[in-house]
């Protein structure tokens, strides 16, 4: 028998509905912002994420699917979705275009790490990336689109905001968290020691227990920003205000990813049994830039489809159910499946949901069928029926039965 790779999970027909439901408020949220979609490829050169994502974070070093092609280019299952967007911003000449740039998309992304709730190898991520637009009004957007879906599936979040600076006050920051770890190198992790020399920032985003404990008391990035990263910051958090969206300050949010700049944000669930962070994101400045793009200015944050359903479920959130047929046609006899098969392609051409029996069952084994997938009428055509050319229609919640036509047969279930 052949199994599902491990951190991978199958959508089972049952259940794709809530998937779908999700889908789509995602992109009615994304309507109401004017953003429009942007598909990137599942693949793309390795050199994208090492460049965009970084060479010293989690993902870049540990948990990226890369192989060679049979043209022995470096290539690799896209671990996220911001850095592929990045790209093809710049391929397509979009900064040539009407600016901000506002694009969302939907999309698989893969990374090899410890399968657990919520968290797979293969995940799917809802994205919004907005490129173009400098000011903090633009972060507040990209938060009020998070916090428009969130409220939009009825989840309880708490909103977490900091900054972690530009590239001019993070020089600083850096002197100090190096200043600051060198007593404790011994009590880090190997790969902390690493991060020491070449990005001393991710050290504060180490999983460790060891080094959680050395990081509590690290320096902030608050108390090392510059004048322009303040005042970045303090027009965000009017913007959000002004927006009456409730919001926290977390010194110690820095992001898994080293595109960051100045804001970066969580969303995080408050649901009695429902915890972790459900969406993320920030403003990521020089990452245009950094793949060979004009400087531009850029912020997103992504959503994981598996965590979101995985918290709705366990704070009790239900998506609506699959619609269900309007009417089941059973016939009695091969005769009489073929003329429902006649009607029910006429009532699916006028936009009628109508199933017809494809196990030559018996009229009762039917009616048992139609009554388990919740079909709001049964229309049984026998012989009799047939010859009159009429169709006994039962309504399964009140059990009532009346004849229609065969002729009347879309205009009764378009208005039932």
């Amino acid at each position: 028998m052949m199994n599902i790779p491990k951190g991978t999970k199958d959508v089972l027909p049952s259940d794709s509905y809530k998937w779908q439901y999700v889908e789509n408020a995602a992109r009615e949220v994304a309507q109401l912002f004017h953003l429009k979609e942007i598909r990137t490829p599942t693949f793309e050169h390795t050199e994208l994420f090492h460049r965009g994502v970084g060479d010293t974070t989690d993902v870049v070093t540990k948990e990226m699917y890369t192989f060679k092609d049979k043209g022995d280019r470096s290539i690799t299952l896209k671990p996220e979705g911001t850095a592929g967007a990045a790209r093809s911003f710049i391929e397509n000449g979009m900064g040539n275009g009407v600016l901000p740039a506002k694009m969302f998309y939907i999309t698989p992304a893969f990374r090899y790490e410890r399968p657990q709730a919520g968290r797979l190898r293969e995940f799917h991520q809802f994205g919004v990336e907005i490129f173009g637009a400098k000011g903090a009004q633009t972060d507040a957007e990209a938060i009020l689109i998070a916090d428009a879906l969130l409220k939009k599936l009825g989840l309880k979040v708490k909103l977490y905001i900091n900054s972690i600076g530009c590239p001019t006050c993070r020089a600083e920051y850096n002197k100090a968290l190096k200043a600051f770890f060198a007593p404790h190198l011994e009590n880090l992790c190997y790969d902390c020691k690493t991060r020491y020399e070449k990005n001393p920032l991710r050290l504060l985003d180490c999983k460790e227990e060891d080094c959680q404990k050395v990081n509590a008391n690290a320096p902030l990035m608050l108390d090392y920003l510059c004048e322009d990263c303040k005042t970045h910051f303090e027009d965000l958090k009017k913007c959000l205000q002004l927006a009456n969206v409730e919001y926290e300050i977390n010194p110690r949010i820095v992001r898994g990813l080293d595109y960051y700049t100045r804001t970066v944000f969580e969303f995080v669930s408050t649901s009695i049994g429902a915890q972790g962070t459900v969406c993320g994101g920030g403003r990521y400045d020089g990452l245009i830039e950094q793949l060979g793009g004009n400087p531009t200015p850029a912020v997103g944050f992504a959503a994981g489809l598996e965590r979101l359903l995985m918290v709705m479920e366990q704070s009790g959130v239900n998506a609506p159910e699959a619609p269900k047929p309007t009417v089941y046609l059973a016939g009695m006899d091969d005769e009489c499946r073929k003329k429902a098969f006649a009607i029910a392609c006429a009532l699916r051409g006028s936009g009628v949901f109508a199933e017809i029996d494809h196990m030559d069952r018996s009229v009762k084994a039917q009616f048992k069928y139609a009554d388990k997938i919740g079909a709001k009428y049964v229309a049984v055509i026998g012989g009799n029926e047939l010859a009159e050319g009429v169709m006994n229609v039962k309504n399964m919640a009140n059990g009532e039965s009346e004849k229609v036509s065969f002729d009347g047969a879309v205009a009764y279930f378009s208005n039932n």
